[in-house]
């Protein structure tokens, strides 16, 4: 019954910045007091596999791997291929568990990896993921329950607006899409 409360709340409060029809990208950045709430409402991320915390500068790979689950390596813009070359089921549809990927570009030169925790609604997530900041306060550490938008026009995630570090929405990144964890894997957490 608590679970549905929260669930209710973190529902109702979502409404809270939505844009009915029409993409977030004209709005320009959500409230940050109203996002801070949601990222912090405690819904179950049982899908995730559990992480140490640690002191040492962390890259999103090799933390998205072991949070998801889904053993692929090397940079961040190379998973959606090796993805599809290792079977594993791909789409773009948010799961929790499974790793959105982000495209390479000129700002994100080898892409970007984060684990989805919490799923708001059709077009907003949580995610998880490491070094994700523009300084050394940020860089090389992990953020947890970072909301992400979908600002795509056709509501499929190749375009995502992710909350930066200061608490409110940055640059527009194109996206690949999610990787999902093997059955045996979302099954076992």
């Amino acid at each position: 019954m608590r679970l549905l409360g929260i669930v209710g709340l973190c529902l109702l409060l979502s409404a809270c910045f939505s844009t009915g029809n029409s993409a977030p990208r004209a709005s320009g950045p959500m409230p940050s007091d109203t996002v801070q709430t949601l990222a912090s409402v405690n819904l179950p991320s049982s899908r995730l596999n559990s992480f140490a915390p640690t002191n040492k500068f962390l890259q999103c790979v090799p933390y998205a791997r072991e949070v998801s689950g889904i053993e692929i390596y090397g940079d961040a813009w190379t998973w959606w291929a090796q993805a599809g070359q290792k079977n594993f089921q791909r789409g773009n549809r948010p799961q929790i568990g499974a790793v959105l990927a982000l495209r390479k570009t000129s700002r994100l030169k080898l892409g970007h990896v984060a684990v989805v925790s919490a799923i708001l609604d059709s077009r907003k997530i949580l995610v998880n993921h490491a070094n994700w900041g523009s300084d050394s306060r940020t860089r090389g550490k992990v953020h947890y329950r970072q909301p992400v938008v979908d600002v795509s026009p056709n509501n499929d995630w190749s375009e995502v607006r992710m909350m930066n570090t200061l608490g409110t929405f940055g640059s527009m990144y194109p996206a690949h899409g999610f990787i999902y964890q093997p059955r045996e894997i979302a099954e076992a957490n």
